[in-house]
């Protein structure tokens, strides 16, 4: 298989086996007038398997999501056709509207407008909290 390399964008690299249709969706990336290529499955001596996004376009995309959906992601940015930035992802200390709070009595319920914020509190288990009040946070897909 061959996919060109691209001038000017951003490769996703060492996402995890599965996750980049999932970070294609909530990134937007279907919204885009560029090229967007997707590998699934690609071979690495480090991860065994791994999905690549490359997008043919430099854009501004949300590090502390993509840090949240897939920690050991590195996101690469390419212009005139040299890697010139590389950054390697971690969870984020804090999110916003990326995990939603389930506590029915949470001020989030109540009043729509307030965005939904959770805080690292435990980084080795992946634990995040509601900073209003305290739930812990979990997303609905499969990890």
């Amino acid at each position: 298989m061959i996919i060109d390399s691209i001038k000017n964008g951003i490769v996703i690299d060492h996402i995890r086996a599965g996750r980049s249709m999932e970070l294609y969706n909530l990134l937007h990336l279907d919204r885009l007038k560029c090229s967007v290529a997707i590998i699934k499955n690609a071979p690495s001596e480090k991860m065994g398997r791994k999905d690549i996004i490359k997008i043919d376009e430099e854009l501004s995309v949300d590090l502390d999501m993509l840090g949240y959906i897939d920690p050991g992601a590195t996101v690469n940015i390419i212009r005139d056709g040299v890697l010139v930035e590389k950054r390697h992802l971690e969870l984020p200390e804090q999110v916003e509207n990326v995990i939603f709070c389930k506590n029915p009595r949470c001020i989030v319920t109540a009043e729509r407008e307030i965005p939904h914020i959770f805080r690292l509190a435990n980084r080795e288990q992946g634990i995040y909290r509601c900073i209003y009040c305290d739930t812990e946070g979990k997303r609905n897909e499969e990890e």
